[in-house]
């Protein structure tokens, strides 16, 4: 017998993707892109190569942490789960396959595109030894740490969908998981030095992956303890994927009581008064409106995750007030990501699941336009995100006045030499990240809704809402707001001496500006885009839905209009 048939077999179907060789192109891309942001930084300014090389490495190294991190959450959280509703991993096991000849095989089909783009980076990297400023000891301990997020990740993945069925559940489940393991240890360490007023000592962090990689920008310490205790707790979820999926992919009876079974009910719906008046509320205003958002657990979870933000918050500004603004920096920097995730998921979900079972088919024989049925979901949207995300920006607009205007934070900030002070500076900054948040979420919306309905799953359509709204565009607007002001003050810093101009009190804000607008103008273009083509060709984009259900036998349906 073959030694894991199925790992051979699916490497050979993903070797012969294109999808696998695309992603290392593209990955290496992006890493050439940014070091070529950085040399051009540099020969404007020849004087810093050694902290642009590290600068380099560090923003490389950061980013390819995040991409490693995720890739659970697209790669793994719904491979099995998927085979589960698809009633096609019930197939394998009549063979006499074992639990860990089909876990290993979707690990390595999933694992082999990420394992390339990561492959593609590493060059890269090894460039900013060059430069200066970068060990050989911490480039290689670097490089351990990332392959390790991205095993740790694909692994935390396939855990969570050896015991799930829902797409959508599967993916949140592995992001909590991850948050998890990535804070959960270092905040109980942090919190047992801050009451024994001692000094950090890990315990609990040696499990996270996300200090494995904080701990290789340093010599000696806790980087091997932490790798060895974060790799034996990977392995030991990848274990537990190879025992639960041979007694879990059965979809058995449900053998609840039905006080039980109407809890549930009740935790999805709500009570008949409550499920009465939404109908009454909004069936007359649009029926996918009141289709979308008669769940209410979603919104409950969503308020809780604020509810917990604004508590730290709370929290920190009562034990020492001249915190808030950054440890709001710091929960807005981690939470932002994972908003943006639940955003895109929640657009793309409605119209990938329609067309799956089919209730897409209902929608366009239903005396509905199609303009109706593309605003019932986003309305719904900002029914559910509205106030949440509404109560956050608020509260860290609050932050950044109550941090700059009470407490007077910035007094008097010159900036080279002069007399200006930059309360206002830092205020403008606030509105603009605010202004620019709104408007992703709204393009993250929109998009969603055109990728679910293009897309063959969720998954899916959220990765690519995420990459073309947020990641590519980022990585232009970042270049654009880092180059223009520093060319700029470079040709102007030439005449300095003899015009007496202060340059330098406008770099800021030319970055500023560069960005703000580049943000805004990319998100107004999606949404236009999308728009575009959910209102004018929604027919015509679900009718591939219907062709691969019609008969060849039959004549084709015409996608004509109401």
């Amino acid at each position: 017998m073959t030694f894991l048939p199925i790992v051979e077999r699916e490497l050979r179907l993903a070797a012969r993707k294109r999808g696998t060789f695309w992603l290392r192109e593209v990955a290496a891309l992006v890493a050439l892109v940014i070091g070529g942001v950085f040399f051009l930084i540099a020969s404007a300014f020849p004087g810093g190569q050694v902290s642009l090389g590290a600068a380099l490495f560090s923003t490389l190294t950061w980013l390819s942490l995040a991409v490693a991190l995720s890739a659970g959450l697209f790669f793994t959280s719904d491979c099995l789960s998927e085979e589960k509703r698809e009633g096609t991993l019930g197939f394998l096991f009549l063979t006499d396959l074992r639990g860990y000849d089909v876990v290993l095989g979707k690990l390595a089909a999933t694992s082999l595109r990420c394992g390339f783009a990561m492959l593609a980076i590493f060059p890269v990297l090894a460039i900013t030894q060059l430069m200066g400023g970068v060990e050989a000891g911490l480039f290689w301990k670097t490089l351990l740490a990332l392959t390790h997020a991205l095993f740790f990740s694909l692994a935390a993945g396939m855990l969570v969908s050896s015991v799930s069925r829902d797409g959508q559940r599967a993916l949140l489940g592995t992001l909590g998981l991850l948050i998890f393991f990535l804070g959960a240890g270092p905040a109980l360490d942090g919190a047992l030095a801050l009451v024994g007023q001692s000094s950090f000592r890990p315990r609990f962090s040696l499990a996270s992956p996300g200090y494995v990689f904080v701990r290789a920008s340093g010599w000696g310490g806790f980087f091997w303890p932490a790798l060895l205790t974060s790799q034996a707790v990977a392995w030991l979820m990848l274990g537990l994927s190879c025992v639960l999926i041979p007694r879990t992919w059965q979809q058995k009876s449900a053998k609840s009581s039905p006080v039980v079974m109407r809890g549930r009910y009740w935790w999805r719906y709500g009570g008949s008064e409550r499920r009465a008046a939404l109908r009454r509320k909004l069936l007359e205003v649009n029926p996918v409106l009141w289709l979308v958002a008669r769940e209410r657990w979603q919104g409950f979870v969503i308020w809780v995750v604020v509810a917990l933000m604004f508590g730290v918050f709370v929290a920190t500004m009562i034990l020492d007030a001249s915190a808030p603004f950054w440890v709001w920096r710091i929960i807005g920097s981690a939470a932002l990501p994972v908003l943006y995730l639940w955003m895109a998921l929640q657009a793309s979900e409605f119209f990938a699941e329609a067309r799956r079972t089919g209730l897409i088919e209902l929608l366009l024989v239903a005396p509905l336009s199609p303009a109706e049925i593309v605003q019932g979901p986003w309305r719904a949207l900002v029914r559910l995100f509205a106030w949440p995300f509404g109560v956050c920006l608020t509260v860290g607009l609050a932050a950044q006045l109550y941090q700059y205007l009470a407490l007077n934070f910035w007094q008097a900030i010159a900036v080279a030499g002069g007399s200006q002070p930059a309360e206002w500076f830092q205020i403008l900054r606030g509105l603009a990240e605010t202004l620019v948040t709104l408007a992703n979420l709204a393009a993250l919306g929109w998009f969603g809704l055109w990728m679910g309905l293009t897309s063959r799953n969720a998954r899916w359509a959220t990765l690519k809402t995420l990459v073309w709204v947020l990641f590519v565009p980022a990585l232009l607007v970042g270049g654009l707001g880092i180059l223009v002001p520093v060319l700029s003050l470079a040709a102007v810093g030439i005449r300095q001496s003899a015009t007496g101009n202060n340059f330098t009190l406008w770099y800021p804000v030319l970055g500023l500006v560069v960005t703000t607008v580049s943000s805004l103008g990319k998100d107004a273009f999606f949404i236009w885009l999308a728009r575009r083509k959910l209102l004018g060709d929604f027919r015509k984009l679900a009718l591939p839905a219907l062709t691969k259900l019609h008969s060849p036998f039959l004549p084709p349906i015409i996608a004509a209009k109401p």
